[in-house]
């Protein structure tokens, strides 16, 4: 039994922890860099408020925060909210909330997740006017049953863009769906 350990087995384990762990972060602080763009004080800006308060809750470090936020007000950076829009497998609306340095970069990245898994780029305000903004992001005005099939590869699309760095949230119609990370 030679190279079983217990220790290399926690340490495997602790490994892939700490990779999802960096990613949240990473995504967590370039959404407070984006909103602290306008205004850097929390106080006054609700945006940057619910975003440190979320980072926060995923137990991000206050000097990586403070980080984030100084970072906002460097003329170097770049980084902007977007919005894409599609459609998923059984023409279910799909919105794409990222945050990303590059635009270009990104919805090149977008345009091929959604291309290998059944989906299709639409038109900007083609899909958003079937969703409601809140305070916790989109809700769909009219959510679609899906064929379980479809909701598959529904399922499969949104966990391939929940990967990509840049993608902050994924919203759909669809009226019933596994939860995904």
């Amino acid at each position: 039994m030679s190279g079983h350990s217990h220790w290399a087995g926690i340490k495997h384990k602790k490994e892939i922890t700490d990779q999802k762990r960096g990613k949240v972060f990473s995504k967590l602080l370039a959404l407070i860099s984006a909103a602290a763009k306008t205004e850097p004080n929390p106080d006054f800006n609700p945006r940057l408020r619910s975003a440190i308060a979320k980072a926060k809750e995923m137990a991000v470090p206050q000097d990586n925060i403070d980080r984030a936020v100084k970072k906002a007000s460097e003329s170097g950076n770049n980084l902007e909210e977007l919005l894409f829009e599609a459609y998923g497998p059984g023409g279910i609306a799909v919105l794409i909330e990222a945050v990303s340095d590059n635009r270009n970069r990104a919805v090149q990245e977008i345009k091929t997740i959604l291309r290998d898994r059944n989906g299709k780029w639409a038109e900007s305000g083609s899909v958003q006017w079937a969703f409601e903004r809140t305070n916790e992001g989109y809700v769909p005005k009219f959510p679609q049953e899906i064929a379980k099939e479809d909701a598959e590869k529904l399922v499969a699309l949104i966990e391939a863009l929940h990967d990509n760095d840049n993608v902050q949230n994924v919203y759909t119609n669809a009226a019933a769906l596994p939860a995904v990370e």
